[in-house]
């Protein structure tokens, strides 16, 4: 029998389905090119792995499925029922699955696709269909890498410092990262990665999982003696958190693999294009959050002054933060009444939000639906709400506990709230906080993260629907809930509560591998950093806040005039490089010098990459600049396009615009400027209108 093929992008899936049972993954990677015929799948030297990895399947390491019914056992092996694809040569396709085992009393559905970028996505569902319960345990979806993917990468972090990177040898047995925060987590890894030794960001080869679920999720590699190995991931379920009943199905979260032959930018690419075709964003404004500028004092005229200075320094959207809501003067009350505080707005928030619009800005608010203080009214009359058992309350983090959004009564008083306040003051924009791990969670005397977690998803939904042109951001006392399944749902995600930009830059080069840069908030905080105490210049800050979506989290009403003067000469540079800094592929160089990082975004006609000197450099030489992802037969126009860092000694180029061939950028690169510790170089690159160097056989 032929085996089915999806490919698209230089990526291949190819599916062996012969036999009754599953088919069985052949390989996932490079493009295979016109291959087909029954002779194909004899000749591979690939070992196969069941799409539902089993002992049924002669596989013995983790299984892909995992439950129990009580008194009886009978494992999985299943018998294929149908199978439905669509493949398109060299545009991807899907794949639908049904199997089923009558005696285990079990019924599958598997949906695979390939999109046209090259990225796959696959899910599960699993039917009961025996009189008695089954309790599912585990269901994760997993792919096959090769034996030469010799090393794995993931991430790890805290607060204020996430996505730090951890390499380790791909040996025998499974590397398993599993997370039972209630969230995605400050330490969660986002992206499994295994690769070719030594694979870097623009060499190598990769493959990587990414669990698209904002509740408890796992990623796990494994690598079993017979020479197979493979990458997986899915949501973690606590023991009687599903328990399915005759006729009921669970359904896996959306989990997302990727390849590339050409290092990790290529396989982020691939994610960044399949969450930029999910929906189309308006224009980034320039965002100002009021924060860190002024907490819990929300005096009007003080913020009526912060808006002045914000409109002039060309921001276009004014966020107000947490505070405005009754009894809310600190942190430890309030959470959960969200009706504006009459005794700090007696006017309410109308004389700010009008003051914002005739300013020219748009007006945002931050919310905190799923946490509650217990010293709240919401909780005095509904004790009940919270998520744990009524006997015992869990253990409090930042004094908040969480609200039970599975329970009807609770989700209908968010909706109402939030639904009532985004009319009233025609909100354009959320941020939507999470500010603590869930502990203990327990619904209707089972785990509670499942039933927490598809809540939410309900209430954004519904609230994007009611107001279609809403914003909305995903915080979680910074970057602890980013991952696909929010941003299904929300519009930005805020990389980290430190606004210090020496520790941003790694965190935001870690995070925009899953995160495309207009989704990414980056801020520029005020010049004494308040999570660090560092203190960094104005340039560095701003240089750093351009890569992302900007904003700015500081208070403008201390700052200099020359400082709201070089602020805004930031902000217009972004506005103007906007168009590519947020529709560009990003990249990364492989930069030999472990001081600095060089990095860019790339459109086919123009580039901005980031020339960034982080601590001293050891050599008294720097490497050159070798700007990665430019079309080799093209010329480019290369200047410097933002200021000069202080205290830089500049070459020769940067003096005037200079014309050269991608060919020479990338491989022989610029002469590097020197550069102070905590400096950032800003270059343009534009291609030079008719000018192929195809027909210049010197290059």
């Amino acid at each position: 029998m032929s085996p089915l093929i999806l490919s698209a992008a230089g990526a291949a899936l190819l599916l062996d389905t012969g036999g009754q049972g599953l088919p069985r993954v052949r390989h996932f990677g490079a493009g295979l090119g016109p291959v087909a015929g029954p002779d194909l799948l004899p000749a591979l030297a690939a070992p196969a792995v069941p799409l539902l990895p089993a002992q049924g399947d002669s596989w013995y390491g983790r299984p892909g499925l995992s439950g129990s019914r009580t008194g009886e056992h009978w494992p999985v092996r299943w018998t294929l029922d149908r199978l439905d694809a669509e493949a398109t040569p060299g545009a991807g396709g899907t794949v639908t699955i049904a199997a089923s085992d009558p005696r285990a009393g079990l019924e599958l559905v598997s949906e695979l696709a390939m999109d046209a970028g090259g990225l796959v996505t696959m899910r599960h569902t699993v039917t009961n269909t025996a009189a008695t319960p089954y309790r599912l345990e585990g269901l994760t979806c997993a792919l096959p890498v090769p034996e030469r993917a010799a090393e794995l990468l993931d991430f790890t972090g805290r607060w204020a410092l996430e996505k730090v990177p951890q390499r380790r040898a791909f040996g025998h047995g499974v590397w398993s990262r599993e997370n039972r925060r209630g969230r995605t987590g400050h330490d969660a890894t986002g992206l499994l990665v295994a690769g070719t030794e030594a694979f870097g960001c623009r060499s190598g080869e990769v493959w990587a999982v990414h669990a698209g679920w904002s509740g408890d999720h796992v990623h796990y590699a494994e690598r079993v003696h017979e020479g197979v190995a493979l990458l997986a991931a899915g949501e973690l379920l606590e023991p009687g958190e599903i328990i399915l009943a005759q006729g009921e199905s669970y359904r896996t979260p959306q989990v997302y693999f990727t390849w590339s032959g050409a290092g990790l930018d290529d396989a982020s690419a691939r994610l960044h294009a399949h969450l930029r075709a999910g929906r189309a964003l308006p224009v980034r404004p320039v965002t100002l959050n009021n924060w860190e500028a002024t907490y819990f004092d929300h005096g009007l005229d003080r913020l009526l002054e912060l808006a002045d200075k914000a409109a002039a320094a060309g921001i276009e959207r004014f966020v107000l933060d947490d505070g405005w809501f009754r009894h809310r003067r600190h942190d430890r009350a309030g959470l959960g009444d969200w009706y504006v505080d009459e005794q700090v707005w007696p006017d309410g928030l109308h004389p700010l939000a009008d003051h914002v619009r005739k300013l020219g800005m748009q007006f945002g608010l931050w919310f905190e639906p799923e946490m509650v203080n217990p010293d709240s009214d919401l909780i005095r009359e509904h004790p009940d709400w919270i998520l744990g058992r009524a006997e015992r309350m869990p253990p409090p983090q930042r004094h908040q506990q969480t609200l039970d959004l599975a329970r009807p009564e609770a989700y209908d008083y968010l909706l109402e709230r939030l639904d009532t306040l985004v009319a009233e003051y025609a909100l354009d924009y959320i941020k939507w906080d999470h500010n603590r791990d869930i502990a203990e969670p327990v619904h209707d005397g089972v785990p509670g993260v499942h039933a927490q977690t598809l809540a939410t998803y309900r209430l954004l939904d519904e609230l994007r629907r009611r107001h279609p042109g809403l914003e909305i951001e995903s915080c979680s006392s910074g970057g602890a809930r980013i991952d696909y399944g929010i941003l299904a749902r929300t519009d930005r995600v805020w990389t980290s509560d430190s606004n210090d930009a020496l520790d941003r830059q790694a965190i935001q080069r870690w995070t925009g591998l899953l995160v495309p840069p207009e989704r990414m908030g980056s801020h520029v905080g005020a010049p004494h950093d308040h999570v660090t105490g560092r203190s960094l210049p104005l340039a560095f800050r701003a240089g750093t806040a351009l890569f992302g979506h900007m904003g700015v989290e500081w208070d403008l009403t201390s700052a200099s005039e020359s400082d709201l003067e070089e602020l805004a000469t930031w902000i217009a540079l972004h506005k103007r490089l906007r168009p590519v800094l947020h529709a560009g592929n990003v990249v990364r160089a492989d930069h030999p010098d472990p001081s600095a990082l060089l990095h860019g975004v790339v459109l086919p006609e123009r580039g901005v990459f980031g020339f960034v000197q982080l601590t001293s450099r050891v050599g008294s030489g720097a490497a050159p600049l070798r700007l990665p992802g430019l079309d080799p037969a093209a010329l480019y126009e290369v200047r410097v396009a933002g200021p000069v860092p202080d205290g830089a000694a500049m070459p020769e180029w940067a003096a005037t615009p200079v014309r050269l061939p991608g060919s020479a950028l990338g491989e022989l690169g610029l002469p590097a400027p020197a550069l102070r510790p905590t400096s950032v170089l800003v270059i343009e690159v534009v291609k030079v209108a008719g000018c192929d160097m195809r027909s210049h056989a010197d290059f």
